[in-house]
This record gives C-alpha cells, structure tokens and sequence, in this order.
C-alpha cells in the first residue's frame, strides 16, 4: 500500500465515523462506541479488501460480509453509504420509522448487506454457512464476519468455530474487535473470553493479534490469511472503544448511547479537524 493509499483510507475512516455521529446523533439512539472502534476494519474492507459491486450489490461473485455485532450498524451503514450503495443523507434517518436502515442490519432492506443479524453470536454461523456452501459451489469468492470481544462470551461463537475449523473453511476470515468494554463494562470483568488467541489456535484457527486502527497492520493481516490454506482465519484487533471522538473513548457508557446536540458538534468539530489535517498532509 501506497503512502498515498494509506492517507485515502485514513480520510475515509474519518468520514464513517462522521457517519456514525450522523446518524446517532439523529435517531437519538444507537450504539456509537463499537461502531467507532470499527471504523478502519470496516474501511478496509470495503475499499481495499473485498471484491464487490454497489451497482450490482447481489453480484454472485462477490465477496460477502456478515456484522455479527449487529449493534455496530451505524459504521457499516456509514461504509456502505460512502462506498456507493446508497445516498450519504439517508444516513441521518437512522432507526426512523418507515426507514430502511434500522438499528439492525435488514439483508432485506439494506442493499449490500448479506445477512441480517442483531442476536450475538449467529452472524458467524450464517458467514460458516456462505463460506461452506461456496466451497461446495467451487465459487472464488471470500467470506467474512466481524465479532465484538463481549460477543465471544456467546456460546454459538465457539460451535462456530469448531464447525469452521472442521470443514476446513479457508475462505472465512473471522475478525474480532477486542474494544475491552461492553455493555456491562469491561469484558474482561463481565466474563473475561481470554486468552482469545490461544482459544481460536486450540479451535484450529490460523491467529493475528493486530492494531485494529493500523492500515499497515490490516493490509498485512488479511494478505496472510488469504495465503492461509487448509484452516480458518481469525484477526484479532486490538481498539479503542469510541475511537476519534474524545469524551467517548473507553468510556462504557458510550456503548448504546447517542450524542446530544451538544455532543454531537464537539464530536463533530473534533473530526471534523482531523479530517482537515488528514487533507492537508502532502505525500
């Protein structure tokens, strides 16, 4: 990745987590802080990583993608909307009544959303299904899925895993934000999922722990696992809950809050600013 391509993702980073005070901040509700921490994987994703078409957002050759954290809508939404699937303004009509993007994912509704989800821990099944029964179609296509690190205490999230590992699912890459907090506060006081890396090598994973706010790091993570062969992958990414708004980095109450009038132009003005040095550096 080019310097320049690097600056172009920062930029867009900074847009989806725009997007994310958007549209909280106009529905009133929503989950900001996780949707905040997933602001680079989601912008690598969609504008370096995965093949796809926003003309054609059911394009069989596509690569797919399942938000297992189904709260952390408002980033993907912001991502999709940047990424040509629909206008930047609907953003703002977040959770309102009659409007397509609620506070889940709708593969009904939504263009570019392959599944609806919001019960932790079954958007990695439904992504173990695409990848097997792509497998079973001989389709050159990808498959991923992001968790959030309160999401692991989830049962299904390790039948999941088995199940990948067993059928050899070398087309899923599984990616877990590791934020720290949750809805009842730390994680690791909640029900503390650790060793993560250690419990998806034991499941038969191919594991990266990874700075989930570093472009280089990502670009490197998923180079390595679609080289893997034979097994799953599982990128771990170390973030920052709330990442890029001050007051709402690793603070808790952050999780399923939105900003007030207030909050919003402070969040607002803060990315905002950094976004202007973002388009002032030179390369």
């Amino acid at each position: 990745m080019t310097r320049q391509e690097q600056l172009e993702l920062k930029k867009i980073a900074c847009r989806v987590r725009m997007g994310v005070l958007t549209s909280t901040h106009a529905a009133k509700a929503g989950h900001p802080g996780g949707s905040l921490s997933a602001a680079e994987a989601l912008t690598y994703l969609y504008f370096k990583e995965m093949r796809l078409d926003p003309a054609d957002p059911k394009w069989d050759g596509r690569d797919r993608f399942v938000l297992s954290k189904g709260h952390a809508a408002p980033a993907l939404y912001a991502a999709l909307a940047l990424r040509g699937y629909f206008p930047v303004e609907d953003l703002a009509t977040l959770r309102h009544t009659d409007s397509y993007l609620q506070g889940h994912p709708s593969m009904n509704l939504v263009p570019g959303v392959d599944m609806s989800t919001g019960s932790l821990g079954q958007g990695v099944s439904a992504a173990c299904g695409m990848a097997l029964g792509a497998k079973y179609k001989g389709q050159d296509l990808r498959v991923y899925t992001l968790l959030g690190d309160g999401e692991l205490q989830e049962g299904e999230v390790w039948e999941a895993a088995m199940f990948a590992a067993h059928y050899k699912l070398d087309d899923l890459c599984l990616l877990a934000d590791l934020n720290g907090l949750q809805i009842d506060g730390p994680v690791a006081r909640v029900m503390d999922p650790a060793p993560v890396d250690e419990k998806f090598r034991a499941f038969g994973f191919f594991v990266q722990v990874i700075d989930g706010h570093s472009f280089e790091a990502l670009e490197a993570a998923f180079a390595a696992a679609r080289a893997e062969k034979g097994r799953p992958s599982a990128i771990l990414l170390k973030t920052t809950k709330g990442k890029g708004v001050s007051y709402m980095e690793n603070q808790v109450g952050w999780h399923g809050k939105a900003p007030g009038d207030a909050e919003y132009e402070q969040g607002m003005a803060e990315l905002t600013a950094a976004l202007k040095e973002l388009e002032g550096e030179t390369v």
